[in-house]
């Protein structure tokens, strides 16, 4: 596809680019450690699985932030307001991953973990205050992106890259609140050795927030591709659409999280 004479003369998103690039470099090294037979776990988990997961989900948020800041004006995309977002961003991850690693490396776990005033300082403080950062800066990028009326950015897909960045902010945060304030993912008892879904590890035997976790996440790639795919197909009313899939997929994440509340698994395994 070749780029607009506006796409080419921007500078590509770096920050955002590398810190995708440093979560992926992350994964990698993650990966091989878990395949190099260290036999320690947490949780019935490989202590190399949540550090890894970690990173993948970091990977993919910087590198779609790095996809729709390449579709903004150049003004904007050299402005304060974007740096101190990437900065901010950038701070907290390395954070999360510097504590999530270390604690993956001793065999404990790094989320949930009140065992000493030091794990306690940096779940409750450190990394809730990370994990607050990190979705509030995609909310705010969903807004300078829907605010900046140069950008290389259809009105479709404006409104889902607003509305999808919103909500993973919003529903996220719903979620997170009451897995941080619940002291666990679980809602009700998942005994050792029941059945869960392989790597996401969700519970198939008692509610679990983990799956309205993950589409409170990815609410901000999912409505992009749908505006993406129906500008392919030339649909009509693509705006209007676009608020539609907003508002069901908001809905579908909060159906599946009071099912989670009501102690309830995903599917029954």
């Amino acid at each position: 596809m070749q780029l607009s004479d506006a796409q080419a003369t921007r500078p590509p998103a770096d920050p955002w680019r590398a810190m995708a690039a440093f979560s992926a470099a992350l994964l990698g090294l993650m990966l091989l450690w878990a395949i190099s037979g260290d036999p320690r776990q947490v949780e019935g988990v490989a202590v190399w699985i949540k550090p890894a997961k970690f990173s993948l989900s970091l990977m993919i948020l910087f590198a779609t932030i790095a996809l729709v800041v390449d579709r903004l004006s150049p003004a904007v995309r050299s402005g304060w307001t974007l740096r101190l977002i990437g900065w901010a961003m950038g701070a907290a991850m390395i954070a999360e991953m510097v504590w999530i690693i270390r604690q993956a490396a001793l065999g404990v776990g790094s989320h949930f973990n009140l065992a000493t005033p030091l794990e306690a300082f940096m779940y409750e403080t450190v990394m809730a205050g990370g994990a607050v950062i990190l979705v509030l800066g995609v909310g705010l990028v969903g807004l300078v992106a829907y605010r900046d009326r140069a950008a290389d950015l259809s009105p479709a897909l404006r409104e889902a890259i607003w509305l999808g960045f919103l909500a993973s902010f919003v529903l996220t945060m719903i979620v997170a609140l009451r897995m941080g304030g619940g002291g666990g993912h679980h809602v009700g008892i998942h005994p050792e050795g029941a059945p869960s879904w392989p790597f996401l590890g969700w519970s198939g035997v008692t509610g679990d927030l983990r799956p309205a976790h993950f589409l409170s996440l990815h609410a901000m790639q999912a409505l992009p591709l749908f505006a993406l795919w129906l500008e392919r197909r030339g649909s009509s009313r693509a705006v209007l659409k676009v608020r539609l899939a907003a508002v069901a997929w908001s809905l579908l994440t909060l159906l599946i999280f009071a099912q989670a509340l009501a102690g309830l698994p995903l599917i029954r395994l």
